[in-house]
């Protein structure tokens, strides 16, 4: 399913326009972007956690030389899906 799919099943489930389905997306991914932004994280009860992680440096290497390269820290977004996710899925 793509973003447009996405809109246009909120919309349906939800007897809205797609055009407010649109920017009720917009709005929760951003709230999301936002937050995750500030270094706190984002719980949705039965569907799961969006978090922040810090990923030290680490060495690697360049696949088209092979020299060796370091590989800077960085903040990487996760998400752990929550219990009843996990049970609808299987």
């Amino acid at each position: 399913m793509n973003k447009s799919e996405l809109i246009e099943h909120i919309a349906n489930q939800a007897d809205i326009s797609k055009a407010a389905s649109g920017r009720a997306l917009e709005a929760l991914i951003g709230a999301v972007k936002s937050t995750l932004k500030k270094g706190n994280s984002v719980t949705l009860v039965g569907f799961g956690t969006f978090d922040v992680t810090k990923r030290a440096k680490r060495a690697g290497r360049n696949p088209r030389t092979g020299e060796a390269i370091t590989i800077k820290a960085a903040k990487i977004p996760k998400f752990r899906p929550g219990k009843a996710l996990k049970d609808a899925v299987k």
